[in-house]
């Protein structure tokens, strides 16, 4: 399958065109424009250094809020209010700390400045938001995303303590249910999101539901 390359035109070629690991399309920019379409389309960015790539994968890894599990050890925690939960009080320190946290999994960082710079752009124009969770008032977890109609996409999270961006994001599912989310798109398996609640669905399931939700 050909992965197309994207020029300044806003358009992306259909998902189904996507190659086995969900690789559609490469090039573009990211533009608020692009990014939203991206979006509303089932297709999110990642890096390979300077190039963006463009991906739609099936199946794909989502959450239904009304799945969500809570250990009881993160009950335990959340019942104390061990840390404080905030929403969109540190969007930037935040998406900089997802940027520069070392995780066990990964080798590097798919936030580049430019992906930094687009979705503090995003954020300023409301579509992304960021749940935080401190504790004696230092930022030590948290997480971002894109919220759009009925429908939230997370984009990555970061921790500095043991539990704390479970607790971030626990606490941020439970206050998007309230506000009629009804999918939260978690792009691709990790065991810890599969903790939380988290499955499989078929692409064309979730571009249905999508597309009805925002």
């Amino acid at each position: 399958m050909p992965i197309y390359a994207l020029d300044n035109k806003l358009w992306f070629p259909p998902v189904t065109d996507a190659d086995c690991e969900g690789l559609l399309a490469m090039g573009g920019d990211l533009s608020v424009n692009r990014l939203l379409i991206a979006y509303k389309n089932g297709i999110f960015p990642w890096y390979d250094g300077d190039i963006p790539l463009w991906w739609s994968p099936d199946p794909r890894f989502v959450l239904y809020p009304s799945n969500l599990q809570i250990s009881r050890s993160m009950q335990s925690l959340l019942k104390k209010r061990h840390f404080q939960f905030t929403t969109n009080k540190a969007f930037r320190e935040v998406i900089a700390k997802c940027k520069t946290v070392k995780r066990r999994e990964q080798d590097g960082t798919w936030i580049t400045d430019a992906v930094e710079q687009s979705y503090i752009e995003l954020h300023e124009l409301g579509f992304a938001q960021s749940a935080e969770v401190w504790l004696d008032g230092k930022l030590v977890g948290g997480l971002y995303g894109i919220k759009m109609g009925k429908v939230f996409f997370g984009e990555s999270m970061f921790s500095l303590l043991n539990n704390a961006s479970k607790y971030a994001f626990i606490s941020f599912v439970e206050l998007l249910k309230t506000e009629g989310i009804e999918i939260i798109d978690c792009q691709i398996y990790t065991a810890h999101l599969e903790s939380l609640g988290a499955k499989m669905i078929g692409r064309d399931q979730f571009i249905q539901c999508i597309n009805q939700l925002i």
